[in-house]
């Protein structure tokens, strides 16, 4: 997760819940069909995201800058070659209709939703509590869970484990040939001693994991205790009225015809 951020009410809320509500919008989102309704749950969602994860406005904008060329594709190829009856520009292969261009927008307010539901869930959840939470709400078998968690903690140590091998190989002078073999040079020196590297340590971890009875222990102790509380009653509602206000208000209050 990115540093430097500050825990709001929402880091409080209970993992599964939260992703439970998390597929529920996505269904909503994917159902909706009304441009308006999309807006304003669009606008909705934005002003969550911004106030509530806790981020600072520029780190937000760096971290959503993929998803922000992915509203640019998706609207402007639907409203460049899209179908409709009344057309407002034809120039070759473009032709930008009012249908084409409302489709757009929706397909658009679409994915901005995705993604802003998607990185409020992320950046306001631990992985770690995350599947502490699965295992004891959702009753997920605390061999998977805890399988997920190993996995995940080896992906830092793997990156450490690169840098280090790079600056050896850079201190000993080590020079690779131009072209593609070049690159079958640097895939051989990494390749090589990182998947030996990974396989060992999944190995220590297997053993560790048979030794602690994960595969025949059913009821589990855990350091980590998680419940519910009045932040996820909170949170609910909140996006129980994000998302009726949204229907409401563009039926009400059409802002695009």
């Amino acid at each position: 997760m990115l540093p430097s951020y500050r825990k709001t009410w929402m880091h409080r809320v209970n993992p599964s819940l939260k992703l439970l509500l998390s597929l529920a919008l996505f269904l909503f989102v994917l159902l909706v069909d009304d441009i308006n309704a999309l807006l304003f749950f669009t606008a909705a969602c934005l002003l969550l995201l911004v106030f509530f994860s806790g981020y600072p406005l520029l780190k937000l904008l760096l971290v959503a800058s993929p998803f922000i060329l992915l509203f640019v594709s998706s609207s402007v190829s639907m409203m460049f070659f899209g179908k409709g009856e009344t057309v407002w520009l034809e120039w070759g292969l473009v032709r930008i209709s009012q249908e084409s261009f409302v489709r757009g927008l929706a397909v658009g307010f679409k994915s901005v939703d995705f993604s802003a539901v998607g990185l409020l869930f992320a950046l306001t959840t631990r992985p770690v509590d995350l599947f502490y939470s699965l295992m004891q709400q959702l009753k997920l078998p605390p061999k998977y869970a805890y399988s997920f968690m190993a996995a995940a903690n080896l992906i830092p140590m793997t990156v450490s484990e690169y840098r280090t091998l790079r600056q050896a190989l850079k201190v000993r002078g080590v020079r690779y040939r131009r072209g593609a073999a070049g690159i079958y040079d640097r895939l051989r020196r990494y390749a090589v001693p990182l998947l030996a590297q990974s396989i060992r340590r999944a190995q220590r971890i297997a053993v560790a994991m048979e030794a602690k009875r994960f595969s025949s222990a059913k009821e589990r102790t855990y350091y980590y205790e998680l419940g519910f509380s009045a932040s996820d009653v909170f949170y609910a509602l909140c996006w129980l009225a994000a998302a009726a206000a949204a229907v409401y208000a563009g039926g009400a209050v059409p802002v695009i015809s």
